[in-house]
């Protein structure tokens, strides 16, 4: 009796690990989208914002809608405004800046409480 001997071919083998190390070498996406969602969130808000710019002029505004290169501004009083995200250097809501001053002055009245007592 003649058995014959069955080998596999490594060469297919070989072929299949290659493909899968291939696909495993992808590397993670570097968009977190979280820009996105913060624009969303305050566009569905509208929320008071306040853009400053790279030379330091500030607007006020809500923000209607955005894209990869601009923001559009809806300003109450003044007309709305087409920015470029280039030119912003950043962004930040009204309340944020009314809450600054408060605890500032908060600050100043309690220095100034402390330094009476003296």
């Amino acid at each position: 009796m003649n058995r014959k001997l069955i080998r596999p071919n490594f060469s297919e083998i070989k072929e299949k690990m290659t493909r899968e190390t291939q696909r495993k070498k992808i590397h993670p996406s570097y968009d977190t989208f979280a820009e996105n969602y913060y624009y969303l969130k305050q566009m569905n808000k509208k929320t008071p914002m306040i853009i400053v710019f790279n030379d330091g002029e500030t607007i006020e505004g809500q923000i209607e809608w955005y894209d990869r290169n601009c923001i559009k501004l809806n300003r109450a009083d003044n007309p709305n405004l087409l920015v470029y995200k280039r030119s912003i250097k950043y962004i930040y809501k009204l309340e944020d800046k009314k809450e600054i001053k408060k605890s500032t002055k908060g600050q100043s009245e309690k220095k100034s409480t402390s330094e009476k007592k003296k």
